[in-house]
């Protein structure tokens, strides 16, 4: 049968087209083609830590606007040790989102297999909008200053609830003041990066540095967060990959959009069920720490029941009033908020890992036994502030999911996180709540799926079954909503396997980005050590 011929319009629209697929762009989501963004040069030349090189990529602001404003973007490097047979070059993104790729990286280079090392250049860099690269600027007349824009940030949100508000007064100054953080964000915005801060345009940015570094596709390994990322990439540029490893995924439909219009309407780490994975890891904690011996976990009562039961007293107390551990300028006041946050963090690391500085769940024992044995004193003043650089979080994390609006009533969310996931559920709902007058332009470029392209090569999904953060069950959903996926389960705890380690599945890792061979379907791993062992 013969082929059709196209006229010269048609010829023209299908070569738009191609354009915009190319650069990661259906044509719904811009008018016109527009020509390839240039590919940045990359020298390696400036100071970095010992062992590693660092540079400055600049890539388009706008990918509908390839040559007009760029943004700079961090980059580091560690070379490959045997570049004789170096295979190329291996991407790294920690999540957060938030967390710059050029310090997350020297802490992360030595868990990775040796075999990875010899045979990759390992290169993380900062995402637009994130640590050295451009970053907002909410603030006036400290255009580039970033200790500055920190300054008046903390002005504004210095005042705020440490770990999240609890009663109406403080859910009121909360969200007045992320309301505000949104309007200096918008209104003092001179570069126009605000509307394109989305994972998706941090993909695009992505495949210009694939090619910076002269690879013909793309080695990645994403963990937390940096799953959305590997998620994106592989269904914007499918033909592209060819290995990647996400890390303790997070379920893309989930996250962006729910995948009903009920779990739509829920705040994003709920439908997500990081509520529920939290409040699972903190039973399995509790169990674990009762089952050891005061040595060995010491907040165990001497039998899980009662290790439950002291737990259960200790919130009982908080409830009533904060608890000061310590004393003099050592002194630290948790009130039940704070004390929850801190009990959700230190559920991450399972295992102890001096280069991510965590000191495993005998930690979080050791912390909960210095609550409960401080003295019943009057409290000292509750600490105060938000998290540093929050408007570098927020810029993506806002654009990426759909959100309850301004008006939505997230002390509700709060008792349904509560009633459906205890004590920490809360802290899962007044994350995302700073997203509610988040300005909307900022998911101009945000891509909501499909999520089932087929990619050049399998894509590995790797996963704890006991992820306090992201769930099993999104790491597995992902797993099979990627046209190629495969999932390496390990049966331990802790957010990301990378963080706690297991010598089973870096093996299949490494055979995996070296080979391209994948673990046997339903292949279960050990972690290398276990809580309180």
């Amino acid at each position: 049968m013969p082929r059709p011929r196209l006229t010269a319009p048609l010829r023209a629209a299908a070569a738009t087209a191609a354009g915009l697929l190319l650069a990661g762009l259906t044509p719904a989501a811009a008018s016109a083609a527009a020509p390839a963004p240039p590919v940045p040069a990359l020298t390696w030349s400036k100071p970095c830590a010992p062992g590693f090189q660092c540079d400055t990529a600049q890539v388009p602001l706008d990918y509908r606007d390839p040559h007009g404003r760029t943004v700079d973007l961090a980059l580091i490097r560690r070379p490959a040790d045997d570049q004789a047979h170096r295979i190329g070059t291996l991407f790294y993104n920690p999540g957060g989102p938030g967390i710059p790729g050029t310090t997350a990286l020297p802490a992360a280079a030595m868990l990775l297999p040796a075999q990875l090392r010899r045979r990759f250049d390992l290169v993380g860099f900062d995402p637009r909008g994130i640590g050295a690269s451009t970053t907002l600027n909410c603030f006036p007349d400290r255009t580039g200053d970033q200790d500055g824009q920190e300054a008046g940030e903390q002005a504004l949100l210095g005042g705020l609830p440490a770990g999240y508000p609890i009663g109406a007064a403080q859910q009121s100054q909360w969200a007045d003041a992320y309301a505000r953080l949104g309007r200096q964000c918008a209104e003092n915005d001179r570069t126009g990066l605000l509307a394109h801060l989305s994972t998706a345009d941090v993909a695009r940015d992505l495949d210009l540095l694939r090619q910076a570094v002269g690879d013909r596709r793309l080695n990645y390994l994403g963990t937390s967060y940096g799953t959305y990322l590997g998620a994106t990439y592989a269904n914007l540029f499918p033909g592209r990959v060819r290995a990647m490893i996400l890390d303790s995924a997070v379920d893309p439909v989930a996250w962006s959009t729910g995948r009903t219009p009920a779990d739509a309407a829920l705040p994003p780490f709920l439908r997500a069920g990081s509520d529920l994975a939290s409040a699972r890891s903190l039973d399995t904690f509790l169990d674990r720490c009762g089952a050891a011996a005061p040595a060995g976990c010491a907040f165990s009562a001497g039998s899980p029941e009662a290790t439950r039961a002291r737990y259960a007293a200790l919130m009982d107390r908080l409830e009533r009033g904060p608890i000061t551990v310590g004393t003099g300028p050592q002194a630290v006041t948790y009130d039940e908020a704070a004390a929850v946050t801190t009990v959700s963090q230190l559920l991450y690391g399972a295992q102890p890992v001096a280069t991510f500085g965590t000191p495993g769940w005998a930690g979080l024992g050791g912390w909960l036994q210095s609550l409960w044995t401080a003295p019943d004193t009057p409290a000292a003043a509750l600490p105060t502030g938000a998290p540093a650089h929050q408007a570098q979080v927020l810029g993506t994390l806002c654009a990426d999911t759909v959100n309850p609006p301004a008006g939505a009533d997230h002390s509700a969310f709060a008792d349904l996180a509560r009633d459906r996931s205890g004590e920490l559920g809360p802290s899962w709902v007044w994350p995302t709540q700073r997203c509610a007058d988040w300005p909307a332009e900022a998911a101009r470029d945000r891509y909501d799926g499909p999520w089932d392209r087929r990619t050049a090569a399998p894509v590995l999904v790797v996963a704890n079954t006991g992820d306090p953060v992201w769930p099993y069950e999104g790491s597995r959903a992902l797993a099979d909503t990627l046209a190629r996926g495969r999932l390496l389960t390990v049966d331990g705890d802790g957010h990301t396997v990378l963080g706690n380690p297991s010598a089973c599945a870096a093996g299949y890792e490494e055979r995996y980005l070296v080979d391209g061979a994948l673990p046997p379907r339903g292949q279960v791993c050990a972690p290398d050590r276990r809580p309180f062992q």
